[in-house]
């Protein structure tokens, strides 16, 4: 077995396992070595994260950009990777596949598909994304060493706040061979509730500012618990902090706030 299918295999596992898992996402070598460093037992990139990173925007990077990507995570680390592929970088289903197949190729563990087209500025008919999902599932399920394909539902980060909605995709998505969902947005306990108890696969849920805590949304029955780009956003956030400080007053402060010997491990 190649080191990328026992990852593979392990990140299996964390979804067939009884208990929560947090999923957080980093968007470099080094945040992804600190993580690891703090005992967590898989990654996910960012998409949002990764964009910053490269000095520009969410969906901006190129498929060949987040390939790069991938490679140099899957390499700097010894944990399952799941990869934010955005919409597949395709316009079809064929393209799709394409993209599935090359993210396992560069030592993915999983990736996400999610239904929001920005060309459109709107949540794809349903029809069109099922048939997405299908495909990177199809590219996903090698045999022997299968990668975990996680299906989103981007309604609520998109102003449609139709809960049923979402739930009909979810089961729509799954059904198509999806091994996990996702509908980032969901801030209650009621509504994780509600969507973990409508699907028959794992559901990832989106930490929510002032939103249920980790211990919450494992109580809900979510099996994993990610970030989005809230860590990347905080790393750059304190950056510019920072740097505000030491423009305007002159002071270093910030240095207090910054990594110990003892984190630096990380990078040894």
């Amino acid at each position: 077995m190649t080191d990328a299918a026992r990852r593979r295999r392990r990140f299996a596992e964390l979804h067939a396992g009884p208990a929560t898992f947090l999923l957080p996402n980093p968007w470099d070598v080094g945040s992804a070595r600190l993580l690891v460093h703090e005992g967590f037992e898989a990654l996910a990139t960012t998409s949002s994260g990764l964009a910053w990173s490269l000095g520009t925007e969410d969906q901006q990077v190129t498929r060949d950009q987040l390939l790069a990507h991938v490679r140099t995570l899957v390499a700097a680390v010894d944990v399952p990777v799941q990869v934010d592929a955005e919409r597949g970088y395709a316009d079809d289903p064929t393209g799709v596949a394409e993209t599935v197949a090359l993210l396992h190729d560069a030592g993915a563990a999983g990736c996400s598909i999610e239904d929001y087209d920005p060309a459109a500025g709107a949540v794809e008919p349903l029809e069109i994304a099922v048939a997405r999902v299908a495909a990177a599932a199809d590219a996903a399920h090698r045999a022997g060493d299968p990668m975990v394909v996680t299906a989103r539902c981007e309604n609520h980060l998109y102003g449609v706040d139709d809960l049923d909605d979402t739930v009909t995709r979810l089961r729509a998505y799954a059904a198509a061979g999806a091994d996990c969902v996702y509908a980032p947005g969901l801030t209650t306990v009621e509504q994780i509730r509600t969507v973990v108890t409508a699907v028959d696969v794992p559901v990832n849920v989106l930490a929510w500012p002032d939103g249920p805590t980790v211990a919450e949304i494992a109580a809900a029955g979510a099996r994993r618990v990610s970030v989005g780009g809230a860590l990347a956003s905080a790393a750059y956030g304190a950056l510019v902090a920072a740097a505000r400080e030491l423009r305007t007053d002159g002071t270093t402060t910030f240095r207090r706030r910054g990594l110990t010997s003892a984190d630096r491990e990380a990078f040894r």
